[in-house]
């Protein structure tokens, strides 16, 4: 079945750093798109961004844009989210989804990141 595990959030003060990962399994992970999508407290679902099936082609939210960067490693099915600069308004739940035609068809389960001194 398939299963996107999320990892690599935690507390981390304004202007740090964090590494998510994205351990993906039951389906051919190098064959699919994949997105960052993250919820605030309290908020709907943001959209943050998406990579291609080949990791060559990436898309980001202009409130992200020039701080996080997306990719993947296809040989160990693992997406990530590498995200600079913090900022408290950056604090959400972050999911991976995998992108099917025009939907995400799973999730996974969300890793918290929250950004405060």
């Amino acid at each position: 079945q398939v299963q996107l595990v999320e990892s690599g959030g935690g507390l981390v003060q304004p202007g740090g750093s964090l590494r998510l990962s994205c351990a993906a399994s039951g389906f051919t992970f190098s064959s699919y798109r994949m997105s960052w999508v993250r919820q605030a407290p309290g908020k709907g679902l943001e959209w943050v961004s998406i990579i291609n099936s080949g990791g060559g082609s990436t898309y980001y939210a202009d409130s992200v844009k020039g701080r996080f960067t997306i990719s993947r490693d296809n040989a160990a099915n693992t997406l990530y989210l590498q995200m600079n600069s913090l900022k408290p308004e950056d604090t959400a739940k972050y999911y991976c989804a995998r992108r099917a035609y025009e939907e995400y068809d799973y999730w996974g389960q969300g890793t918290q990141v929250t950004v405060s001194s």
